[in-house]
């Protein structure tokens, strides 16, 4: 194995260890920080009052720790691209802080996407307290934008990769500016994918793990011409088909 492939087979397993990690924080969801807890709404229907309630049973602090465990998990495995690409370009001496600020920049367009996407759950959860609509509603908006030219103009931008200066301040901001450009065209990719997990009352767990599926699939395909069109892009399906189908073709061989 060549020293090109020894670092990208590294960069690539710390990541996913990594973004296990996190998955499993989220998988047993200590304090609760993935569950919006849910208040009694008064007969008139939502009010001031309720609003207080349902904010002092669910934390700011809390929303955001959940929501920043949830994009670390999912999204960490869309940045082993990027991240081997930044190590193939940076000075054996920069790599390591030029990898880290790009996950840096990247992670602070989703957290401050994540202040309004929660402030979208709590009204949602407010004026439909355990209903799916909310989630049917983002549901059906999320399969829309799924198809449209919009989405895939995001997902083509998402494949751009930045200039990176090799020095000094210029190589910080570089490595920052490409996590931020990465994560503004990520976010308009996938803001809706995100949101509708989050909004199932019951089954967000399994929910969170098909959008995850999902995104990192769509990551995976080739840039394509912007327009309305069905493509359910399952690339990471086709993947692992072909690696399962040759292994156990290699299986039967050696037998």
């Amino acid at each position: 194995m060549t020293t090109s492939k020894r670092i990208s087979y590294s960069i690539s397993v710390t990541i996913l260890a990594v973004s296990a990690l996190f998955w499993i924080i989220l998988l047993f969801n200590p304090g609760g920080i993935m569950t919006v807890k849910h208040c009694h709404v008064t007969l008139e229907g939502p009010s001031k009052a309720s609003l207080q309630m349902m904010l002092q049973m669910n934390p700011v602090s809390d929303l955001m720790t959940g929501w920043t465990l949830m994009v670390l998990a999912m999204m960490l495995p869309k940045l082993i691209a990027p991240v081997q690409y930044i190590y193939n370009r940076s000075f054996k001496n920069r790599r390591f802080a030029s990898a880290l600020l790009f996950i840096f920049g990247y992670t602070a367009v989703w957290i401050v996407m994540g202040f309004f996407m929660n402030a979208v759950i709590v009204g949602l959860n407010l004026l439909w307290p355990n209903s799916y609509i909310p989630a049917i509603g983002v549901g059906m908006i999320a399969v829309i934008w799924q198809f449209s030219p919009v989405k895939q103009r995001c997902l083509n931008r998402g494949h751009d990769h930045l200039p990176l200066a090799a020095f000094g301040p210029e190589a910080n901001r570089d490595a920052i500016m490409f996590g931020i450009m990465h994560g503004v065209w990520c976010v308009g990719a996938g803001w809706a994918l995100m949101l509708f997990p989050m909004l199932l009352p019951a089954g967000h767990n399994l929910a969170m793990i098909v959008v995850t599926f999902i995104m990192i699939s769509e990551h995976m395909e080739h840039p394509k011409f912007p327009r309305w069109h069905f493509s359910f892009r399952l690339k990471l399906l086709r993947v692992i088909m072909a690696r399962t189908k040759s292994n156990l073709k290699t299986a039967l061989n050696s037998n």
